[in-house]
């Protein structure tokens, strides 16, 4: 049993921002601010560029990471990394890694500052957790910082079974409080809303993300990829310490280069409020600060 100083005291630092990452600036300024020892669930419709999000979001942070991958194969999720850090394409990598030589230790080398240590296993189990988790104990002696499951419909029994995922997330918050690190779960929104539909580029609303889990995190992002453009757009809609937007009609947008698997700020700094019908649906930018 702890009183209010003291519970403020011991978790502190566990409530600090996590390190920024300069292409999230805007996200930033829009008032969303990830925190140390936080469930955030980043949520998007299928080929939203989720995985690469979240990776270049961690790489970028450089903490020491876990990151349970049931959706990259280890090839993938590792010259993901090295494009990343050498702005090469990933099929330059996978040439210069068959072609071997200076080409493979180049890219090698490259990987060499990451802090991210992966596990891969398609379904992700609470036994392979534990187990990783121990893993990672003895060889740093230490927890990891932050801690990245991909996905959470690809945990054991949870692809459809809304206890079980439940089960999830109440897993990954006492994951947070037991370790301390930030827990970044990855999950789907639906593709047969009518929104998905007519508006298939703007972040899905908070009811639009399967199961009602968005609820449950203290952050809670939701994430929509334009292929004309490459403009990739990101909705708070839960944030427990913040502001936020259940409808997700209001996002701030960075450029995606999936190539590289990675993301940079926008020419202007804006954030968007999504087309209605009265705008006869024309988008209407809102820059800040004009």
């Amino acid at each position: 049993m702890l009183t209010p100083g003291r519970s403020l005291a011991l978790h502190a630092e566990s409530g600090k921002e996590l390190p920024r990452v300069e292409a999230f600036e805007d996200l930033y300024a829009a008032g969303v601010r990830p925190r140390h020892g936080e469930v955030v669930m980043v949520a998007g419709r299928s080929g939203t560029q989720k995985s690469g999000f979240a990776l270049f979001w961690v790489a970028q942070m450089n903490l020491p990471t876990l990151y349970f991958s049931a959706d990259m194969s280890a090839f993938t999720a590792s010259s993901r990394l090295a494009s990343m850090a050498t702005r090469d394409t990933t099929e330059m990598v996978e040439a210069g890694m068959a072609e071997g030589g200076k080409y493979r230790q180049a890219y090698l080398d490259a990987l060499s500052s990451s802090n991210i240590t992966f596990s891969f296993g398609s379904p992700i189990t609470w036994k392979q957790i534990d187990e990783e988790i121990e893993a990672y104990i003895e060889l740093w002696d230490a927890y990891p910082q932050v801690i990245v499951f991909d996905n959470l419909m690809d945990f054991e029994g949870a692809e459809s079974d809304y206890t079980e995922q439940m089960a999830v997330m109440q897993g990954s918050t006492e994951l947070a409080r037991d370790t301390g690190a930030t827990v970044i779960l990855l999950h789907h929104a639906s593709d047969k809303a009518w929104e998905a539909k007519s508006s298939p580029w703007n972040p899905p609303s908070r009811d639009q993300i399967k199961g009602g889990l968005s609820e449950k995190p203290e952050l809670s992002l939701s994430v929509a990829l334009d292929p004309t453009s490459m403009a990739y757009h990101v909705a708070c809609v839960k944030q427990r310490m913040g502001p936020c937007d259940p409808t997700a009609q209001r996002y701030t947008t960075m450029i995606c280069e999936p190539e590289y698997t990675r993301f940079k700020r926008a020419e202007k700094h804006t954030i968007i409020r999504a087309p209605q019908p009265a705008d006869d649906w024309s988008p209407t930018k809102v820059l800040l600060g004009s």
